[in-house]
This record gives C-alpha cells, sequence and structure tokens, in this order.
C-alpha cells in the first residue's frame, strides 16, 4: 500500500488515520461552528436580557429584597452583557457538545463510541439538574440567611442594598459551581472505567472526599458556612451515589459477560 492510498475504516468500528493537518483543519472547523452557535444565542439573548435577569432576581424577590442598585453608570449596561453570554453558553451547549463528539468520535472504536455515549447524554441532563436544584433551593436558602442580617444593631438600622452587578455574581455562581458538582458521578465512573481508579479506592479514600468537598465550598461558594453546607452536603452524597453507580454498572457488565455465547474453536 502506497503512501497515497487514502485512509479507510478498520473492521472494528475506528476511523482511519488522518494526516495531522487534516486535524487541525476539522478542529477549526468545529471550533467556529461551536463559536458560530454561541454568537446566534448571544445575539438572541441580549434581546431577552432584561426578561433573563428577571427569572434570575426572582430568588431575590421571593426573600423580601425588591430593590437592586447599580453603583457604577455602565454597570447596569455590563450586567446585561453577561446575562446574556451566560445564557448564550447554556443554550448553545448541546452544539458545543455535537461538535465535540464529532471531532472525537471518528477516533474511537465501535464499543468505546458505545460506552461515551451515555456519558455524553447524561452530562447536560445532570449538568441542568444541579443548576435547577441551586435555583429552586440552594439560592433561596442563602438569600434568606443572608438577609436575615437586616434590621436594629445598636440603635442604628441595617439594611440590605445588593448592586445588581454583586447579585448576578452570586446566582451564576451558585448555578455553576451546582451543575459542574453534579458532574462528579460522570467524572468518577469515566476514570474508573478507564483503569485509573478502582471502586474499592474509591471507598477507601471516602474521608479524604469528605474534607475535599468543603474545601471546594469553601472556594465556589460565599463565606458563610450555610452556603458552604449546601454543596458539601451534595458533595458528598454524589460522590457516594457514584460508588453505587459504578458498582450497578459494573455487575451488569459482568451479567453481560457471562450470558454471551462462547464460541467454540475450530478444529485443525
Amino acid at each position: 500500500m502506497t503512501a497515497e492510498t487514502p485512509a479507510t475504516a478498520d473492521e472494528d468500528g475506528s476511523g482511519g488515520k488522518m494526516p495531522l493537518l487534516d486535524h487541525l483543519i476539522e478542529l477549526r472547523s468545529r471550533l467556529l461552528k461551536s463559536l458560530l452557535a454561541i454568537g446566534l444565542a448571544f445575539g438572541v439573548c441580549l434581546y431577552f436580557a432584561r426578561p433573563i435577569l428577571g427569572i434570575l432576581v426572582h430568588p431575590l424577590v421571593v426573600a423580601g429584597q425588591g430593590k437592586l442598585i447599580y453603583t457604577q453608570l455602565f454597570e447596569a449596561f455590563f450586567v446585561e452583557i453577561k446575562v446574556a453570554l451566560f445564557a448564550a453558553t447554556m443554550v448553545a451547549f448541546p452544539v458545543i457538545a455535537n461538535q465535540l463528539w464529532k471531532f472525537v468520535a471518528p477516533g474511537l472504536y465501535r464499543k468505546e463510541k458505545r460506552a461515551l455515549l451515555p456519558f455524553l447524554f447524561a452530562t447536560p441532563v445532570l449538568f441542568t439538574v444541579g443548576a435547577c436544584f441551586a435555583y429552586f433551593i440552594t439560592i433561596p436558602i442563602a438569600l434568606k440567611f443572608l438577609l436575615g442580617y437586616q434590621g436594629e444593631v445598636g440603635g442604628v438600622t441595617q439594611e440590605a442594598l445588593p448592586s445588581v452587578g454583586n447579585y448576578l455574581s452570586f446566582v451564576m455562581q451558585f448555578i455553576m459551581a451546582f451543575g459542574i458538582a453534579f458532574l462528579l458521578p460522570i467524572l468518577l465512573m469515566l476514570i474508573e472505567r478507564a483503569g485509573l481508579v478502582t471502586r474499592e479506592q474509591l471507598i477507601s479514600a471516602r474521608r479524604y472526599m469528605i474534607v475535599a468537598a468543603f474545601a471546594i465550598a469553601a472556594v465556589f461558594t460565599p463565606p458563610d458556612i450555610l452556603s458552604q453546607l449546601l454543596l458539601a452536603i451534595p458533595l458528598v452524597f454524589l460522590y457516594e451515589l457514584s460508588i453505587f453507580a459504578i458498582w450497578f454498572t459494573g455487575r451488569k457488565r459482568k451479567t453481560g459477560a457471562e450470558a454471551a455465547p462462547v464460541e467454540p474453536l475450530e478444529e485443525a
């Protein structure tokens, strides 16, 4: 076979070899399509920036705070830009994930594709569950706790006047932190499937995970202890859920392997 022979797919379903330049061209094409999706979504979300911001400030209104201020003339403008970019990233995520899969999939074997597809579909689902958990449960509890410091202190009225920029950063930080945290089962199951860790190692590292969960919560949440607990406790729960999911999927794979028919050896 000469060097000019075109690359063909292997029998087991993997793509053929591709020159480095073709890889770079393919990567550029996928990146441009992803950026185009974000740009189009940004244009639409910028038009609806105020209604989207209204959704984000709803937990604050429910908590009894009906006023937001901005202390710099350009702050309100940049808040709408941040809202539009944040929403555009969420809306365009399926397109980005699809482009990433199309770039990676040709180099995978058929068995590897079947193994990765469930994780690909589960990623946006778990991220959405984490974001909804933050929006509907964690943020209202944290706001109620933090706004509870209002009142009379030594004869002086203490009143919360959050700026729109600070509040938006607060909400986005919670949503992103919980969305990413809820991807922990996928991460642990992937590295276990790759053979980097075992279920027994994860069980033995449980005490270290508890410490790590509180350290992560301290970094990605406001400094009050309640907000940290609201992230650390779900992280520990998700870690335990990951250990159970690894046991369940491993048992299922083992059962499937035992049930698979064994082909008889051909006689010479």
